[in-house]
């Protein structure tokens, strides 16, 4: 059998960042082999790279696996050719040589013409429709794909974008904090940063999404929190049950998770509270309608709807209760989620591993992301999943609120 071969390029920088070697890493990986063509180093700071890659694997199909995933990298074929559309077979099946996406820009060639796919996700399929308005590409989760609809197959034709980056040494203020995860960085000046973003994301009429655990609450940050949402800069919120549940316990019987937030003590009967507090919602039949009913008059929940500000709560197989507003069926909740993320322009993402490692697979990587945890295994995890974009500040999450609730407020 043949050996199959394409060639890509790949322009950036390329060495600083390592960009390089993690595509010579990925086709060695992928069963492939590779020959350097070209390179033309840039000889300044400023200047980019750009390579030529030749690879070769066995067959054409292990060879289309590969150059799915260097673009991952930003590396495309110098000869991309014209995009393959096949039917899906089934409601939720790809046909088995689906492109496999990426949250970067993405651009497929139909007809000779590029159309620019209009809201990049990663581990998503492309969907090809033509209507009055056009032809149109766009992302589609495999739960939502339906039989017949037109699914891009194989790399042939699809090219993707690299965000803008920046030289070495020639970093903006906020890529001070894109270096590895550390917590010996001097946070006055990150909070300063962050906030610096937010108020340039405001004034360019996008939106701020928060994705947020309990620990808000459990740290006593929820006033802040509060602060925030009064002050504008909360546009939309992704928590689960719990961030909802100790917040409304809170405003409630003055505990999180049967603790005195006021004395930092248990409280008799306080492993009650939160349970109770559900059941008091339950019975307004939502939050909004508790807040509406004079029931519920304090803390995060309560600042949101008062805001007018949409939140998406989704639950799990641990949650107690849950609240009404929580999505107990996952699909339906990341429905919900992609929903919000129009206008979206910053994300930062605080004290909660799983839902910020699902926001992130949500996201296009030209969306900046800022990552807080006391845990630098959450920022690490996040990264890996591939949110190259995620930045990371390693703190306890009630100091950073209330510094940067000052700092905005």
């Amino acid at each position: 059998m043949a050996a199959a071969t394409a060639t890509v390029t790949v322009t950036g920088h390329l060495v600083d960042t390592g960009i390089l070697a993690r595509i010579l890493d990925d086709v060695l990986e992928y069963g492939g082999d590779y020959r350097i063509e070209s390179l033309d180093l840039g000889r300044q700071h400023e200047d980019e790279s750009t390579a030529l890659i030749r690879i070769t694997a066995d067959d054409a199909e292990r060879l289309e696996r590969i150059l799915m995933r260097v673009q991952v990298h930003g590396a495309n074929a110098v000869d991309p050719g014209t995009a393959t559309t096949r039917p899906a077979p089934a409601d939720g099946v790809f046909p088995d040589d689906f492109y496999s996406t990426t949250n970067l820009e993405t651009l497929v060639r139909l007809d000779g013409e590029w159309l620019r796919v209009g809201n990049p996700e990663m581990d998503c399929g492309l969907v090809v429709t033509t209507g009055d308005g056009g032809t149109v590409v766009r992302t589609v989760p495999v739960s939502d794909v339906r039989a017949g609809d037109a699914v891009v197959c194989g790399a042939h034709g699809v090219r993707v974008e690299l965000p803008a980056q920046a030289p070495r040494g020639e970093e903006d203020d906020f890529g001070f904090m894109s270096s590895a995860v550390s917590s010996e960085k001097p946070q006055a000046l990150l909070v300063r940063q962050i906030a610096e973003r937010m108020r340039e994301v405001k004034a360019a009429g996008q939106r701020v999404l928060w994705v947020g655990g309990p620990a808000v609450v459990h740290t006593g940050a929820a006033p802040a929190m509060v602060r925030l949402v009064r002050a504008g800069y909360v546009d939309v919120l992704f928590a689960g049950n719990a961030l909802a549940t100790h917040d409304i316990e809170s405003a409630l019987f003055g505990t999180s998770l049967g603790v005195d937030l006021a004395k930092g003590s248990g409280v008799p009967h306080g492993h009650e509270h939160h349970i109770r507090a559900i059941n008091t919602i339950r019975a307004a039949g939502s939050i909004r309608a508790a807040v509406e009913g004079g029931v519920l008059t304090g803390g995060v929940m309560h600042a949101l709807v008062e805001a007018g500000k949409p939140f998406v709560l989704v639950g799990s197989v641990r949650d107690d209760g849950p609240l009404p507003d929580v999505f107990t069926d996952v699909i339906e909740g990341q429905r919900a989620m992609r929903a919000e993320l129009h206008d979206v322009g910053f994300a930062i993402m605080v004290a909660t591993m799983l839902h910020s490692i699902a926001t992130g697979n949500l996201l296009p990587a030209s969306i900046p992301l800022v990552c807080v945890d006391i845990n630098p295994a959450t920022v690490t995890k996040l990264a890996d999943r591939g949110s190259a974009q995620a930045m990371g500040i390693v703190t306890d999450i009630g100091l950073f609120l209330e510094q940067l609730a000052r700092e905005l407020c």
